[in-house]
């Protein structure tokens, strides 16, 4: 005797399901995946871009080292105290034509750093005496860089004071 049974598909399903599962998994693994890989690209880029403007800053403060100082003025990369504003390099600075572009070579970068020297209030130095006369003050400088990474997006605003 022959008994027919009829089948009712339970392993078809399961395996459907089972197959379906491991799809959205293997999905959700590869966003993360790419996400990670997006994360890590955009902090390689600030990365170069914080390099290229420390290096934009050691040039500015090596301007300032030297023997004589630059002519400071209203305009350009030189600014005196008069028209200092504690967010002019941010707001209203062209960093195209009013910034000092940085003359090494810098590898990855999308562009030169650029920098600018502000020249702040004079400060007595220290240790001086009124009773003494003239007392001697040193010049206060405020350099201001922006560097930008592999990526022109990538921007980095660094800001150094230096007395001399």
């Amino acid at each position: 005797m022959v008994f027919s049974q009829r089948q009712r598909g339970a392993a078809l399903i399961t395996g459907l399901i089972i197959m379906v599962i491991l799809t959205l998994l293997a999905v959700a693994s590869m966003r993360t995946t790419i996400m990670e890989e997006k994360m890590a690209g955009n902090a390689r880029d600030i990365d170069i871009a914080f390099q290229s403007a420390e290096a934009a800053i050691r040039a500015g403060e090596d301007v300032l080292n030297g023997a004589t100082l630059p002519a400071f003025s209203t305009s350009g990369a030189h600014l005196t105290a008069a028209v200092r504003n504690d967010e002019y390099w941010l707001s209203t600075h062209n960093w195209g034509t009013s910034s000092i572009a940085y003359s090494g070579t810098l590898e990855g970068t999308s562009g030169n750093p650029r920098y600018v020297i502000e020249e702040m209030a004079a400060v007595p130095e220290s240790g001086g005496s009124l009773k003494m006369g003239a007392i001697e003050e040193k010049g206060i400088y405020r350099i201001t860089v922006r560097g930008a990474g592999a990526s022109p997006n990538a921007k980095v605003y660094l800001q150094s004071t230096y007395r001399r």
